[in-house]
């Protein structure tokens, strides 16, 4: 009966990008870039997102290459949160 009161929760999203500004007290920028199809020309467009995730130790630095994963709220424009740093910055 417990089992079938358990749902299953979704999984949550993440996203690898690049650090693109950490000016900020805990808290980073990330630049998403995603490749898309255009219908009309056939052709692969570079779409690029940017968000703001948390890092709380302060460890990433811009030109890191991260992963980022989705998090309830955090403030208002933060609903990221830093997961782990792929490759630092030379």
């Amino acid at each position: 009966m417990e089992e079938q009161k358990e749902q299953k929760k979704a999984a949550k999203r993440s996203f690898v990008g690049i650090v693109t500004s950490d000016k900020m007290d805990k808290t980073i920028v990330v630049s998403i870039d995603t490749k898309k199809m255009d219908r009309l020309y056939k052709k692969y467009v570079v779409r690029t997102k940017k968000c703001k995730a948390h890092d709380e130790k302060n460890d990433a630095h811009i030109g890191d290459t991260v992963r980022i994963v989705e998090c309830s709220h955090i403030s208002k424009d933060k609903c990221w949160r830093l997961d782990a740093i792929i490759e630092r910055a030379k």
